[in-house]
């Protein structure tokens, strides 16, 4: 429902436009309710295994290496180690992480243009990501902007049109500043309008620079869309997964999980 009215958005009177708003909203509201807090919990309790903490607090306990540096304080009595040092992970700090979300806005790809919005509004909303968001067909629009309110995003979409990867990603390409911090996720039924030679050419020098990137074919309640194998293929042998999956699987940065 969602998905329809934002596609007659541009041809609603403004009356018609506002109660579409208003419907739209409590959809928007609703999601959130359910994606918002576990989206949260992910990102922000991520630990950077790749350091160490002597403060840890106890959800950040590396359990393992604490018993071992322990074990001289072993207890026959108790038959238990009392630790005298604790070792934890190092949290996550902010600006953990770049997050560039490339979102096809073709009619195909309505309800992903839905889900999409959403959580590129929660994602901007953590301090330990910054979030870019850029919707396309023919055109390119970057909607970071509007990140504060998801419905400003859905309705800043057009959907319909054609469909031109090349041009989005080569945008979305410039938009990078520390490659080894960015996640690129393509969101897209890889069904490329324009130059597919190029487009491929781009998604290569992205996942060469060191980014983390992810094709993600379908974001909506079905997760069995039509794709571009071939294209889908090429995406594989460069390092970059290509998948399908329903929004609960949507996986928190780092922790892509197919389904």
């Amino acid at each position: 429902m969602v998905a329809t009215q934002i596609s007659f958005g541009s041809a609603m009177p403004n009356r018609t436009k506002d109660t579409a708003r208003m419907v739209v909203r409590k959809v928007v509201d609703d999601l959130l309710k359910k994606l918002t807090n576990p989206m949260r919990q992910a990102v922000a309790g991520a630990l950077n295994r790749a350091q160490r903490n002597n403060r840890p607090r106890h959800s950040e306990i590396d359990w393992n290496r604490t018993i071992k540096v322990n074990l001289k304080h072993y207890q026959t009595a108790y038959k238990t180690v009392i630790p005298d040092r604790r070792i934890g992970y190092g949290r996550r700090r902010s600006s953990l992480r770049d997050i560039i979300l490339c979102v096809d806005q073709s009619g195909s790809m309505a309800t992903s243009v839905v889900y999409s919005g959403i959580f590129a509004a929660v994602l901007a909303s953590l301090p330990a990501v910054k979030t870019s968001m850029v919707v396309f067909d023919t055109a390119v629009v970057d909607l970071t902007e509007k990140l504060q309110d998801p419905v400003e995003v859905l309705f800043g979409t057009q959907l319909g049109g054609g469909t031109d990867i090349n041009r989005a990603v080569t945008y979305c390409h410039s938009l990078m500043t520390r490659p080894s911090d960015t996640i690129f996720v393509l969101i897209s039924d890889l069904f490329e309008g324009g130059d597919n030679r190029e487009m491929l050419k781009v998604m290569n020098q992205f996942a060469l620079s060191g980014a983390t990137c992810v094709a993600l074919l379908a974001l909506n309640d079905d997760g069995a869309p039509m794709y571009d194998h071939n294209n889908a293929a090429q995406f594989a042998s460069f390092g970059i997964p290509s998948f399908a999956c329903t929004a609960n699987f949507f996986a928190p940065p780092g922790q892509v999980r197919p389904q």
